[in-house]
């Protein structure tokens, strides 16, 4: 980075361990006794060493030193020995005895004590070499700091006359040159040459030892570097410089701001401080040699030097973060017949550790002490309260942050209750006994972060339903101890569908119903005519019965006794035991005093992703073995990466895993797991993979996961094979240069880069340099870059780099986050198989990180990052003319008439409207130009209800119709006669008969007016009968009249009537046959459409089709491909790229069809809406007509 980062990696040394102390050394593993040691630090905190008179010098190096402890008095049998450390201090040997704990891996550990006058002097050195030896960032030193600390150790190294023995100088440089060539090197510096000589400390300086470093082991690699950025001048300038660093040593991808460019007073600065030569100093030049302490100094380390602090948000839920996990901890070797340590709890909290597993049983003694082992597995025992004890002293040692015990308990409820007050006596504050502020154990509510929990101790273990769990506590502090230690057990739903090994689910009954007498470790031990034994037949049914021999019994008694690792059992009786093992989960029994101390890590049976995000109880969690697992994360990735977002999950190893192998915990870690457990007493490349992962963030043992595996509104799966939204892929390429000290003898070495992350990002065996023979000391490998094109995700991929030798035999390796590595030429310095630093051994290599383009696209990238430098296709061609002979200024310029891509009609309207579907560009998978003509585009006719009413089957309707109308008007033709004849028939009568009587009335008054002549009021008589008679036939024809005229009138209206109604009846036939016609006329044009759009996909399946055949032939015929495994990777990516790619194509062309699907249809539905507006209105016009003809009606006759 452009920005200086201060790296500081030194603890102080006390001024009193400097100075030394005299103790006397035991050292333990070969029972040799040193007295009288003068024992010193060295001021960078690097060795602990002593010499004593007439004796070697001897170091401890701080950097393998595990632990440091006050007391543990020596096992010393020789009474000599012994008698010579007591009498030299009446006090107590333990109290003035300091045990330092060393090792390059967890499982081997060699004490060696040194034995004070005094106690108060041991408790300081006590004090200050666990200070200093907890000093994780000096395992990062740089490779000049690694050659000043071997320089110390030569120094410290010296023979009893205090002398450096040239023999150990040049033992430092066996691996790669001969004794006679390191001899001739220290001649020509003036040093003591001879195989016997020996050299005064005084005179050799590291100035004295870098030089001859450079004599003997020239760095030609930095020399070349050096050359081709100076162009063979003997220094680099300042402009050079600025190039180099900006261009090769940062990471394009880096925030501007906070990372700023290279600038002058920043290069000027680097200068000032690496470059010795004063007269370069003055001009501002770097030489060879400052270039080279400049790549060796902690300025240029491989990674971002802050990762080794706590850098993460510790602020989030627990579920949030990995967290570095231990399986059967206690074990330090094989899962059968193997060794139970407690040391083993103390190396693994020491190393990052904050989850350790204790599976408990029954102690098999008089006192019933709970014992931890591997029951029926043949292991051996470790007391319950040693091992609490051992977390207790080392849980917050190496980080502050919370440790997880997880607990599988096969104990009897008496023996828990044991467990349980160890836990609260010996543990102490550090027990988290009860849920804190604000986190209360109620569903939706997230788990506590690591910072509300430091320096807590959490127990994982199954805990009894709250009404169960309060009312039996209440019988226990009433005393009713009995009933509440009675074993029982508690029957399980047998309904539940998913089971988990080692996790049930929470107690249910109140009164459990069936005892539990599984509870002895070693069935296998059990005798029947002892009596030690609980011979109940539940006991005979689950346990373990192996056809072993008597002395094979006697030796595995003697083995749980004595703690031994020889198991004695012969290939047959351990498979026979193998063979036999059952399982045998944890009790559900549990004592409620252990029960109340169980908070956010509750531990049930999985039931499925589903049912826990219903319940959404984030501090119940479930385990998992490898195998079910994998099965999850096969069928259920994205349910189990969003189950991992509210609670935790543990992934434990299966059972066939007897020899304490580990699986690959990357794909665990990618679906969000936090406890990933592993066996620790496995240095295995999956180990090393958990250990160089969890280094970083202060090897605290907690690493928050990714944003998108956390937050509830991103969806994430473990198995992408394309970017995460808002992450961008990288690409990274390493070039491994050469090799510095990579072994002690002279052996042939090679390299292997690997890179562990998301499958798709996963290259493991495939990148290997030649092998260098016969030099460990300076090999150049000089190979092509190792080239990892596509990093989909970052953030989870780390990069293993291991060295071997030519028979196989690793040699060291590095686990580097690709997310913290940094850019450039860098020493990676190398660390064994169980992660320790090795002092020496690096290896040199520049490494390339940028954001990954496609290859289609790196033409266009180049361009946009340099404009300048990307010629245009006219320039191309102009200079192919001048080429020619021809004159610039004989081209003239020429305005340059662009093509309009979309073709628009005349009437402004865009051509996808309704009715003007545009032909797509099927051309656009291949990116070529078609000399096809484009189809025009497609035009619909409006449908219209002129257009619809000239229809065939219409005019069948109105003639129907018609015919139907002019049988109605005829019949009514015919009424109106019959009535209007029946009128006049009746009108006819009426007058007949009143003519008759007028004329017999007359006919009768001319008879009397002749018999009385001369009578007038006889006269007046017959007159005024006459009008009678005429005024009644006027009434009478009156009402007939009257009764014809409403007879008729309302004929008139109920035909009328009946034939609005047939109109009526028309006009609705005639408006469903223009509906039937419009929607057939409708759904003929979706056809077309329709048929249309499927031609169009044809082609473009057909092209894509095509350009695929064609790119992946383009990639098989690429002969700057050589590695095979490339190539289908090549494929592989490119065949995801065009699916990717055809995928959006279709997606667009299914968008714009169904645009222009969507547009038919509303036009469709505007000519459906209106045809409907258009019957509605004839409808109202008939009734409109039909009112007013019955408002002109008026009474009429036919008479």
């Amino acid at each position: 980075m452009a920005k200086p980062f201060e790296f500081n990696w030194r603890i102080p040394v006390p001024e009193v361990l400097q100075i030394g102390c005299v103790f006397d050394i035991w050292d333990e593993e070969y029972s040799v006794y040193e007295s009288n040691c003068m024992v010193k630090v060295d001021e960078y905190g690097f060795f602990i060493c002593w010499k004593s008179e007439g004796r070697e010098g001897q170091v401890l190096e701080c950097s393998q030193v595990n632990d440091i402890r006050l007391g543990l008095a020596p096992k010393v049998s020789d009474t000599k020995v012994l008698a010579d450390i007591l009498e030299k201090s009446p006090h107590s040997l333990d109290s003035r005895t300091v045990t330092v704990c060393s090792g390059l891996d967890l499982v081997n550990i060699t004490y060696t004590l040194l034995i004070a006058r005094d106690p108060d002097v041991a408790k300081v050195w006590f004090e200050g070499l666990r200070k200093i030896t907890l000093n994780t960032k000096a395992n990062n030193v740089c490779p000049m700091t690694q050659l000043k600390k071997h320089w110390i150790k030569l120094c410290c190294m010296v023979n009893p006359s205090g002398k450096i023995p040239v023999r150990g100088i040049t033992r430092t440089f066996a691996s790669g040159k001969t004794e006679k060539m390191v001899m001739s090197s220290l001649k020509d510096l003036g040093l003591p040459s001879g195989k016997g000589d020996e050299i005064d400390p005084g005179l050799f300086t590291f100035d004295k030892f870098y030089e001859l470093y450079h004599m003997i082991c020239p760095r030609s690699d930095i020399e070349d570097l050096f050359k081709s950025l100076s162009q063979n001048r003997s220094y680099l300038d300042i402009p050079q410089l600025i190039e180099f660093f900006n261009d090769r040593q940062r990471d394009p991808r880096l925030n501007e701001i906070l990372f700023p460019f290279y600038n002058h007073f920043r290069v000027k600065n680097i200068i000032q401080s690496y470059e010795t030569d004063a007269d370069y100093l003055s001009k501002d030049w770097l030489s060879l040699d400052g270039f080279c302490r400049y790549l060796m100094s902690d300025e240029n380390a491989p990674v971002f030097l802050d990762r080794l602090d706590i850098y993460m948000d510790m602020d989030q839920p627990l579920a949030h973060y990995i967290i570095n996990s231990s399986h059967n901890t206690y074990l330090t070797g094989r899962q059968f017949g193997g060794r139970s340590s407690v040391e083993m709890y103390r190396q693994v909290l020491l190393a990052g550790c904050r989850c350790v597993e204790l599976d408990c049983w029954d102690g098999r003694n008089e006192d019933q002490e709970p014992i931890i082992t591997h029951g029926k597995a043949m292991c051996t025992d470790i007391l319950f309260k040693d091992v609490i004890q051992a977390i207790k002293e080392t849980a917050f040692v190496t980080s502050c942050y919370p440790v997880i015990l997880s607990f599988e308990n096969h104990c009897s409820k008496l023996q828990q209750y044991k467990m349980a007050k160890y836990c609260e006596d010996l543990l102490g504050d550090f027990l988290l006994k009860k849920p804190i502020e604000g986190h209360p154990l109620e569903p939706g509510v997230p788990l506590p972060s690591p910072n509300q929990l430091k320096f807590k101790i959490l127990i994982k273990n199954k805990r009894l339903k709250p009404e169960v769990e309060k009312q039996q506590l209440e019988m226990f502090q009433k005393g009713m101890i009995q009933i509440v230690n009675e074993d029982s057990e508690v029957i399980e739903d047998p309904n539940v569908v998913a089971t988990v090994d080692g996790e049930d689910g929470p107690l249910n009954d109140l009164v459990p119903t069936t005892k539990n007498t599984d509870t002895e470790a070693h069935p296998e031990l059990a005798k029947t005519n002892t009596g030690s034994v609980d011979s109940d037949s539940e006991l005979k049914k689950t346990s373990v019965k192996i056809p072993l021999s008597k002395k094979a019994k006697e030796e595995l008694d003697d083995l749980l006794k004595t703690d031994s690792m020889d198991t004695a059992l012969t290939a047959d009786e351990e498979a026979a035991l193998m063979s036999s093992y059952h399982y045998t989960g944890a009790t559900t029994n549990i004592h409620p005093y252990l029960s109340a101390m169980v908070n956010y890590a509750q531990p049930v049976k999985f039931q499925g992703f589903d049912v826990a995000e219903e319940r959404n109880v984030q501090y119940h969690m479930s385990s998992f073995n490898e195998n079910t697992g994998l099965g999850y994360l096969k069928t259920q990735a994205l349910e189990f990466v969003n189950y991992n977002k509210r609670q935790m999950s543990r992934i434990y190893p299966r059972g066939g895993r007897v020899d304490s192998s580990n699986f690959l915990p990357q794909i665990f870690w990618n679906a969000g797991c936090q406890m990933v457990a592993l066996n620790f007493q496995t240095a295995d490349i999956n180990m090393q993979l958990n250990q160089g992962k969890f280094e970083y963030n202060s090897n605290c043992g907690y690493l928050l996961k990714p944003d998108f595996m956390r937050r509830p509104d991103r969806t994430f799966d473990p198995f992408s094979e394309s970017p995460v939204d808002g992450v961008i892929a990288a690409h990274c390429s390493v070039q491994v240069i050469s090799g510095q000290f990579l072994s002690d003898k002279k052996v042939g070495t090679y390299v292997e880069v690997d890179m562990y992350g998301l499958p798709t990002d996963t290259i493991r065996r495939e990148f290997r340099t030649r092998v260098v023979p016969n030099n460990g000391l300076n090999p150049i490998y000089n190979e092509e870059p190792f080239v990892f094109r596509k990093v989909v995700l970052p953030e989870l991929a780390v990069l293993r780099i291991a060295v071997f030798e030519d028979t196989g035999k690793l040699i060291g390796q590095r686990i580097l986050p690709l997310d913290g590595l940094q850019a450039g030429y860098r020493h990676i310095s190398l660390r064994t198989e169980g992660n320790f630093p090795l002092s020496l051994p690096t290896v040199f290599c520049r490494i390339i990180l940028k954001t990954y383009v496609p290859v289609e696209f790196g033409d266009f990238v180049d361009a946009l990052s340099a404009p300048i430098l990307a010629m245009s296709q006219a320039e191309k061609r102009e200079k192919a003319m001048k080429d020619m002979g021809i004159d610039e200024r004989d081209i003239s310029d020429v305005p340059v008439v662009r093509p309009t891509k979309i073709n628009r009609p005349q009437n402004g309207q865009m051509s996808n409207s309704p009715n003007r579907m545009s032909q797509p560009n099927l051309n656009s998978v291949t990116g070529k130009k078609d000399d096809r003509r484009v189809p025009e585009e497609m035009i619909f006719e409006a449908i219209t209800r002129e257009k619809l009413t000239s229809e065939k089957i219409y005019f069948k309707l109105l003639r129907k119709q018609a015919k139907d109308l002019e049988m109605l008007k005829r019949r009514h033709q015919k009424e109106r006669s019959m009535m209007q004849r029946a009128h006049c028939t009746v009108v006819d009568k009426l007058v007949a008969t009143h003519d008759k009587e007028k004329s017999a009335t007359e006919k009768s008054m001319e008879k009397k007016m002749k018999k009385n002549k001369d009578s007038s009021s006889d006269l007046k008589t017959h007159e005024g009968k006459v009008l009678n008679l005429v005024s009644d036939h006027k009434l009478k024809i009156n009402e007939l009249v009257v009764q014809q005229t409403k007879e008729w009138s309302d004929m008139v209206v109920r035909q009328m009537t009946e034939e609005h109604e047939l109109w009526k009846e028309h006009i609705v036939q005639q408006n469903e046959s223009l509906a039937k016609l419009l929607e057939d006329a409708q759904k003929e044009q979706m056809a077309e459409l329709e048929a249309k759009q499927e031609r169009e996909n044809k082609e473009l399946k057909a092209n894509q089709a095509k350009h695929s055949m064609d790119s992946t032939k383009t990639v098989l015929n690429d002969k700057s491909i050589k590695n095979k495994a490339e190539r289908e990777r090549r494929i592989r990516e490119l065949n995801e790229n065009n699916t990717k790619k055809f995928i959006e194509e279709r997606k667009r062309f299914a968008v714009k069809h169904n645009r222009q699907q969507e547009a038919l249809k509303k036009v469709h539905l505007e000519q459906t809406e209106k045809m409907l507006a258009e019957n509605q209105k004839a409808i109202e016009m008939i009734e409109m007509a039909y009112e007013e003809a019955k408002m002109a009606t008026k009474p009429e006759t036919d008479v």
